[in-house]
């Protein structure tokens, strides 16, 4: 059995806001969500102090009051969104389609606070005080799980945590299990929250994030010349994937249908990606030969694009894969904007992505001021342009040399 699947579902949570329409409004207005950090008390030694922290969220909008004490952050976040991408689509469960119905949502870091809120409590005041929920609330499964509960979801439920990669090999998995008959219906994403002291001191130690603490705003500068690192951001994609032949008989809006996917490795560095993009663009090829597309027809690329060094590597990567038409279509990295989400970065990447084909506007890569030599392709930079797109792909690379591809395209008969 081999499916067409389509998205018929979206709920995003970011530094941009909380909602698709106000994420998408902004991320077309080319707004930055970085802002100096204010989830944690920031010392003046701390090298890193801004952060792309998802601002007036409310997990009591979503969740009974008795059960978020049992979550920590990320697990919110999949929950709010899966409940707006189910909303969205239009689905309900029930018990005729309940066990039709699965879900997939990985997270990289997954419960980081709360192994560090509860680690003080242990050393002040000892091992009684830990609370009885604090192992669900950290461990990665649950985000599925929680979804998988709160609505009534009883197909597969699993997760995967592939750092960087997660969101996007969530949904590229769960596109699989639609396509070959193992559900009708996939509620899949990435979430993440680990704004925490040692999650940011970690990544600085490693040299990894932007230390522009004076301008937040202009820190996530991908692509350009200038840029020295990533910034750290949070929240949630999710999208619902479903059948196509389902998703006619209920009347659905159809928002774009899955293209391909594909996912690799380097082999060759915990953090580092191969030389020449090798990895990458292996994955990019792999991507396209699973769509049976023609390079010719992919309009837009949404890059990792994280602002750091590797922004190089990507480039080269795309002109490997596309040749002479790498200088036609056109690139850009939403991260300028929201910061890199980790584990949720797929999830939110592939709504925006998607929204591109839907809307037919490509958002910008803002900050972009200081061409770099070595990043030489149509990065739309600043402002968001109007473009008809009949296929998008949305890039996602990780630690440990993952790399995750997957393509969108417009839906026809």
């Amino acid at each position: 059995m081999s499916r067409r699947v389509v998205v018929t579902g979206l709920g995003m949570v970011s530094p941009l806001g909380i909602g698709v329409k106000k994420n998408w409004d902004a991320v077309c207005a080319g707004k930055s969500g970085i802002r100096p950090v204010t989830r944690f008390q920031v010392h003046d030694d701390f090298p890193v102090k801004i952060a792309g922290e998802v601002e007036g969220f409310q997990p009591e909008d979503y969740i009974d009051h008795k059960e978020i004490k049992k979550m920590d952050t990320f697990i919110h976040y999949a929950v709010a969104c899966g409940q707006m991408a189910l909303e969205d689509s239009g689905i309900e469960i029930n018990d005729s389609n309940a066990e039709r119905v699965g879900v997939l949502v990985g997270v990289g870091l997954c419960g980081l606070p709360a192994i560090e809120k509860y680690h003080q409590i242990y050393l002040d005041k000892g091992v009684k005080k830990i609370t009885p929920f604090f192992i669900p609330m950290l461990i990665p499964n649950l985000a599925s799980g929680q979804v998988s509960i709160l609505l009534g979801a009883k197909g597969p439920n699993t997760c995967v945590a592939t750092a960087c990669a997660t969101g996007t090999h969530a949904i590229g998995d769960a596109y699989q299990m639609v396509r070959d008959g193992v559900a009708d219906v996939m509620i899949a994403g990435g979430t993440e929250s680990v704004i925490t002291p040692l999650a940011i001191g970690g990544f600085a130690a490693a040299k990894a994030l932007s230390t522009r603490n004076d301008d937040p705003e202009g820190a996530s500068r991908p692509f350009d010349k200038d840029r020295d690192g990533f910034v750290m951001g949070e929240g949630c994609g999710i999208v619902i994937l479903e059948d196509l032949e389902s998703a006619k008989k209920r009347g659905a809006r159809i928002y774009s249908e899955v293209g391909g996917y594909a996912l690799n490795g380097d082999a060759y560095h915990i953090t580092a990606p191969s030389p020449e993009g090798q990895g990458a663009a292996r994955c990019l090829q792999l991507a396209l030969e699973n769509s049976k597309l023609n390079k010719e027809d992919i309009s837009y690329i949404n890059a990792h694009g994280t602002s750091t060094g590797a922004d190089a590597t990507e480039t080269t990567a795309i002109k490997k894969v596309f040749g002479d038409h790498a200088y036609k279509l056109v690139v850009s990295s939403t991260k300028s904007m929201t910061g890199h989400l980790l584990g949720a970065a797929g999830g939110v990447e592939a709504i925006y992505s998607i929204l591109a084909i839907h809307h037919g506007i490509i958002p910008p890569t803002i900050n972009y001021t200081t061409p770099d030599p070595n990043c030489d392709l149509d990065y739309v930079p600043n402002e968001a342009r109007k473009r008809k797109i009949t296929a998008a792909l949305s890039n996602s690379f990780g630690f440990g040399g993952t790399n995750g591809v997957i393509i969108f395209k417009e839906m026809v008969s």
